[in-house]
């Protein structure tokens, strides 16, 4: 049961709790209540405000807590994210705990992407995670680099992503799964390549594509499925100084896609990683004729 109060209580109480309506401006009065917090990681403040931006903030029993005197012992993130957001949010603010809380306070292990998606059934879950937080990245920022704090995707998006096309997804897990056996690429960036590729490319022979890169059997030598399949043994001395990333991993197999649907692009078949500069290849649209 949550408990409306109007500020912290004395010491020797029990805590108590009430969800409120965080604006920036009182955001910044409880900051100024701080005392020995975490050391804080812009990076993190950061990703939180834009999930704030994008409507993702959802109330929770994570949110504020200050001690028996009225110092801040948690949620300097949040309130910070709040403040760079500009927006206010619903949040469950704590009053009262002991003074000796603060080591324990956030210390257990954050829900993974799979952990999101455990409710679905979906098999594979720590793949299709991946997977599709991938194809997110390729959709929003496919000309940089998928790590750090501007590649975060939160776990409400992924599990939105698997929702709206949750068929799509198992299917380019399950290829990447099979696929990524034959080629010098990760289950992760078959199952990314895939789909964004098939995503625009619904007339083009998937069968046909997939049966050649999983034997190789009677392919011309100019076919982008051979070339494809021949880049474990020649691409290893080559690029033993700097290991393909994803990022490389996906264009690779793009270049090699749009190769075969679009004969026109074969003479252009240079599987590679990125250069510097070098944009992400898009997948060659491939629709029905009218």
């Amino acid at each position: 049961m949550i408990t409306a109060v109007d500020g912290p209580k004395g010491p020797g109480e029990d805590p108590v709790s009430r969800i409120i309506k965080v604006t920036p401006e009182l955001a910044a009065t409880f900051l100024s209540r701080a005392s020995v917090n975490r050391r804080l990681d812009l990076g993190r403040v950061r990703s939180l405000a834009a999930a704030i931006i994008r409507g993702e903030w959802k109330l929770t029993h994570q949110g504020i807590a200050f001690d028996e005197n009225g110092a801040l012992v948690d949620g300097q993130h949040r309130l910070h994210a709040i403040i760079e957001a500009n927006v206010s949010v619903k949040m469950l603010v704590v009053y009262g705990l002991s003074e000796d809380v603060f080591p324990v306070l956030d210390s257990g292990k954050s829900r993974s992407a799979a952990d999101a998606l455990l409710l679905t059934g979906a098999k594979y879950r720590p793949l299709l995670s991946a997977t599709i937080r991938h194809v997110i990245l390729f959709k929003e920022m496919p000309n940089d680099q998928w790590n750090g704090v501007r590649a975060y995707v939160s776990n409400d998006r992924i599990l939105a992503g698997y929702k709206e096309d949750k068929d799509r997804f198992e299917e380019s897990v399950s290829v990447g799964r099979e696929i990524s056996r034959h080629l010098f690429a990760s289950q992760t960036a078959v199952a990314v390549g895939f789909f964004v590729t098939t995503e625009v490319g619904p007339a083009a022979d998937v069968d046909e594509w997939i049966s050649g890169l999983r034997t190789g059997a009677n392919l011309d030598p100019g076919d982008a499925r051979l070339a494809l399949r021949e880049i474990p043994g020649e691409a290893q001395k080559r690029s033993s100084k700097r290991k393909m990333d994803l990022r490389d991993q996906v264009s690779i197999y793009i270049k090699a896609w749009n190769a075969w649907v679009d004969p026109n692009k074969a003479g252009e078949l240079r599987l590679r990683r990125l250069r510097k500069g070098e944009r992400m290849p898009m997948p060659v649209r491939v629709g029905f004729e009218r």
